[in-house]
């Protein structure tokens, strides 16, 4: 769980008075989970590293602009997110014929070093389904599951309510469940405890406006 640290709180003032070592113990402390999170998102590890660096610029460029009580990780969050959505939806328009990007030179943290060949693959489905998901579901999930962010937070960074946050994580297991039915009668184990972690698993909860 993240929250607006102390050191974020006295570097943002002095960011604003263009301190470059302000902008140094800001990059230091949020360069590595927004990075987590840009791969997870993009699943391509310099293009993660490419959105994050813009992230950064952009804060530079706009420092003057922000309040002083400005909750820089959610600020950072919010327009890490705004930038992969943007990069995917390019993507898409432009894709590009080529050697694809191996997931293997940057494993994902959630896949032990002893984890089997067959929990890898099934991890490896996993990141799949969650990547197929829409953009508003899939930000959800990976600040939720993986970055371990509170609804409040991520609501946050994706600018709906706590209870919209309950109904995306709602709507994303029961995708999940779906695109994953057969993979979970097989070998349901390393699934089933990831997706377990996923809150909003009860009953369907009453409509929300996302």
């Amino acid at each position: 769980m993240f929250t607006n640290h102390p050191k974020s709180k006295t570097s943002l003032p002095a960011l604003q008075y263009d301190s470059p070592e302000a902008l140094n113990r800001i990059i230091a402390q949020w360069q590595r989970p927004l990075l987590d999170f840009a791969y997870r998102y993009t699943q391509n590890f310099a293009d993660a590293q490419d959105l994050v660096a813009e992230t950064f610029v952009s804060l530079h460029q706009q420092r003057a602009r922000l309040r002083a009580d400005t909750n820089l990780s959610a600020w950072l969050f919010t327009a890490l997110t705004n930038r992969c959505h943007n990069h995917y939806r390019w993507k898409r328009r432009h894709p590009i014929v080529g050697m694809e990007f191996d997931a293997d030179l940057h494993p994902s943290p959630e896949a032990a070093p002893n984890a089997s060949f067959a929990q890898k693959e099934t991890l490896g489905l996993l990141r799949k389904a969650i990547d197929a998901l829409p953009h508003e579901l899939k930000v959800t999930v990976l600040l939720h599951h993986y970055e371990h962010l509170s609804y409040r937070e991520i609501a946050g960074i994706t600018g709906c309510s706590e209870r919209g946050v309950e109904t995306r994580l709602y709507r994303a297991k029961q995708q999940l469940k779906k695109d994953l039915s057969g993979v979970l009668t097989e070998t349901p184990s390393v699934i089933q405890v990831q997706m377990h972690t996923l809150r909003g698993t009860g009953e369907n909860p009453s409509p929300a406006q996302p």
